[in-house]
């Protein structure tokens, strides 16, 4: 089952930077105040987890004020609503959305477990924007797996929506979901000499790239434990992920460099990309292959240095070097 589709608005850009996703409680003002001033790339503001169940209501309307009132300039904003089984869910999307939406980027569904969670996300979405005359389909879609049923549902859940715009891995809840033998959210389990988390993260990730998705790593909860928070974003970033959940300040810089291409990969990729299309011009020999120094590149030598150099642009990095044709 998928939604009737809303469109993808132009100049909607489904594919943001998120290196470093920075939790903020919807309950709380101060930390909705600090989180503007902090260099994370997207910022959401928790209506679920970090919210008690009596402070929501109230929370709701901080959130709305927060959107409308601060300055949120480089930042993806999101709010992460309640999930579809509790009573919170509808009014949590009504209330912000209706009274924030124009300065509303994406909401985020926890929980989801099958692509019908979704598309009745959409649906309401498109109810509220047409009822307040906001650009359909602009509010974007990010779906947060968290248990065994939403892993094996992930390709119906990320095919479900062109709202959809990211997957992200929440291992509190999944690590529950299916006994594993850990407290430390975030860390292997105690007695298993392989990586626990592997098969988990690569079919989120598949899921994703299958459907031109970003794939979120979720959050290291020793927060002040930076070389552990290193090391886990560090093995999500080599599959290919996009970003991380932060929760603390300390996080972000560390999440942005990791997620990020080295300035030396970054320079190589540009030029690749630039030495790939004089070679195939007229000027260049129209050729399929070349030597670009002591290096064979083609076509898919390009694709991989567009993804590189796009998450370098992403990150705000500027070439050191240039490509200079032969002149032989």
């Amino acid at each position: 089952m998928t939604a009737e589709p809303t469109g993808t608005p132009t100049g909607t850009n489904r594919l943001r930077p998120r290196r470093s996703c920075l939790a903020v409680p919807g309950s709380s003002p101060r930390f909705l105040e600090k989180a503007q001033t902090l260099p994370a790339d997207q910022v959401f503001l928790d209506l679920e987890d970090a919210c008690a169940p009596l402070a929501k209501e109230d929370a709701r309307h901080s959130i709305v004020k927060a959107l409308n009132e601060g300055d949120w300039s480089g930042k993806t904003r999101v709010v992460r609503i309640n999930d579809w089984t509790t009573h919170w869910t509808y009014r949590d999307v009504v209330t912000v959305v209706e009274g924030a939406g124009q300065n509303l980027d994406c909401l985020m569904l926890p929980k989801v477990q099958d692509a019908e969670q979704v598309v009745a996300l959409d649906l309401l979405l498109t109810q509220i924007e047409k009822t307040m005359g906001l650009e359909v389909g602009r509010i974007g879609i990010e779906a947060q797996i968290e248990n065994a049923r939403g892993l094996v549902n992930v390709d119906a859940i990320a095919a479900a929506s062109p709202r959809l715009e990211t997957i992200i891995f929440g291992p509190a809840d999944f690590m529950a979901s299916i006994n594993m033998k850990s407290l430390v959210v975030g860390e292997q389990p105690p007695g298993y000499g392989a990586d626990a988390y592997h098969y988990i993260l690569m079919r989120i990730l598949m899921a994703a790239r299958a459907n031109d998705l970003q794939a979120i790593d979720g959050p290291y909860l020793q927060i002040r434990n930076v070389d552990g928070f290193r090391e886990v974003a560090g093995r999500a970033a080599a599959l290919g992920f996009d970003g991380k959940w932060v929760l603390h300040p300390g996080q972000i810089d560390a999440a942005n460099e990791i997620y990020s291409p080295s300035q030396e990969d970054y320079d190589h990729a540009e030029l690749i990309l630039d030495a790939y299309a004089w070679f195939t011009s007229e000027e260049g020999g129209k050729k399929g292959s070349a030597m670009l120094g002591d290096e064979m590149i083609d076509e898919a030598s390009r694709k991989m240095a567009l993804v590189v150099a796009g998450k370098g642009r992403a990150a705000g990095l500027r070439r050191t070097s240039r490509f200079e044709p032969p002149t032989d």
